[in-house]
This record gives structure tokens, sequence and C-alpha cells, in this order.
């Protein structure tokens, strides 16, 4: 029999029970999958007993499992209590989502409007597609993040938009004999890579995928490697090494929308909306969507 109990697994446990699965409750905690496996495998040799059987395709407590389960959520609940009474706050962290194309811009100021805001915080960054960033909010492992809307169709708030651009590396042209665009692009799903598709066949031009890949820097690699062009947001720098491409049609703007989880403090959702808002405000040849700075105090 275990002599101690680790606090930070009892939390896994209840988190489990909370959450319905193993899945969501790693993404609540903040750890991975095998992470929180580990925990409840550690509870399970320490106290000598199964805490989980198979369900079909699930899993669910043992009876024993139910035992532990009522213990922990009391021993957590005295713990956090004498935490309270001592006034000691635990450290708290604020996991932010960004994408790689407003990363090195808007991650800045959010950095200073969060440590102005929560000086007792610590700050987590996630930077991935739009896609897998809204999906992380959605399950609770983000607290919030900044993504790309090309459809401006997407929950959240409405910051700002960003002019979509189209990138050749220096000196490249298109294969005029063939008379098909070959388009550098991001893996499916991607909103950029349907507007760069739908604009250009609109227009009457051949495209062809010549490259693909699910992040930033590939498609950047590929479009530098001369293997064509690529329809990206330019947030007030252009990337290394590639030119604008005038010769294709104009391809409009993509919204920089804020998504926030359930239940996240409205104090941490109204500093990072004043931050991405300020980002905007501070440069006159992007767009701030209207009422964006009046959604500050909402």
């Amino acid at each position: 029999m275990a002599n101690s109990l680790d606090l930070e697994h009892l939390r896994t446990l209840v988190a489990i029970a909370e959450c319905g699965g193993f899945g969501k409750a790693a993404a609540v905690r903040h750890i991975s999958q095998p992470a929180l496996s580990q925990h409840v495998r550690l509870l399970e040799r320490g106290l000598k007993r199964k805490l989980f059987e198979r369900d079909g395709r699930n899993m669910r407590f043992t009876h024993e499992g139910e035992r532990v389960l009522a213990e922990a959520r009391r021993i957590i609940e005295v713990h956090d209590a004498s935490l309270r009474r001592l006034e000691a706050r635990p450290e708290r962290t604020i996991v932010v989502g960004s994408t790689e194309h407003s990363a090195g811009q808007v991650l800045p100021e959010m950095i200073r409007a969060l440590r102005e805001a929560f000086p007792d915080c610590s700050t987590r960054f996630e930077i991935g597609r739009s896609t897998q960033l809204a999906e992380s909010v959605h399950k609770g492992a983000v607290d919030f993040a900044f993504v790309l809307d090309p459809g401006g169709q997407g929950p959240g708030h409405l910051v700002g938009r960003l002019p979509l651009v189209w990138y050749a590396a220096r000196g490249w042209q298109p294969d005029g004999a063939s008379g098909t665009w070959p388009l550098v692009a991001f893996e499916e799903p991607c909103g950029l890579r349907e507007r760069a598709l739908s604009v250009l066949t609109g227009e009457g031009h051949q495209v062809q995928v010549t490259a693909q890949s699910t992040t930033l820097e590939g498609v950047l690699a590929g479009v530098r490697a001369g293997l064509g062009v690529a329809l990206l947001p330019n947030a007030g720098s252009r990337p290394q090494g590639l030119v604008v491409c005038s010769d294709l049609p104009e391809a409009g703007t993509t919204h920089l929308r804020m998504v926030s989880r359930r239940g996240l403090d409205a104090g941490v959702e109204r500093a990072a909306l004043s931050a991405g808002v300020e980002f905007f405000a501070q440069r006159p040849h992007l767009q701030l969507v209207p009422g964006a700075a009046a959604a500050q105090g909402a």
C-alpha cells in the first residue's frame, strides 16, 4: 500500500470522472494522454488495486476505482480549502494559442498585456494551424487563441482583417507553355487553400497544387524552392526571400478572430481581446473590425 498519494495524480482521477474520458481529461489537465495514463498506472501500483476496466471501446471506474475517486475528491477539497484559508494562491497558467502567421507580431503585445493584467500568472503558448487551435480551445486545452477565418463566419470575437498576398520566389516565373499556375498550400482542411483555388479558378486560371505542408515553414520552403506561388496573410512584414506576385488577382482579406474556451475568466478574455485590438490600432495599414474596440468592455 502506498505511504502517500500524489495530489496531481488524484486531480487527474477527478478530471477523468468529470470529463467522461481520458482524452478530454488530458486536454483539461494540459498534459499528454500518455502522461495522464501514467498517473493512473502509478496510482494503481501504489494502491495495489485496479481503478479502471474496459467497457467496450471505453474505460469505466471499477468498484475500487469509485472508492478511490471519492477519497480523491475529499483530499483535494481539504487541500484547496486549506490554501484558501492560508491565502496561498496556486500558480496559474494561461494557455494562449496563435497561428504561425500572427505569432511573431501579435504575441509580443499579448505577453505585455497579460503580464500587466495578471502579474501572478505564467503564460504558455501553443503555435499551430487555425483548425487545430480551434479544436484545442473547444476541448479546453487552450484558454484562448487567435485564428484565421477566411470565410468570416466562425465563432468568437472578430478582431481585425489581414490582407491576403500572393508570394513567389525572387526571379520565379510560371511556365507559360502549360498555362497552369502551380500552387504551394497548406494541407486540407484549410480556408486559405480554398480561397486561393477559388480566386484563381474564378479568373479562369488552371491550378495545380504542386506542394503542400502542415506548417507555415513548409509552405515557405516550397515557395522559396520555386515550386509555385502561395497565398498568405500579411501582418506587416514580407517573408524573407520572397516577393509579392502582382500578376495574380486580388484575394481580399482574412479575418483574425479570437476564440475562447467555455468558462474562461472574463478578465483574461478582456485583456486578450484588448491586446489584439491594440495590435491593429497601432498599424493603420491593417483593418480593425468596426465594433472590436467596444467589444473589449462587453
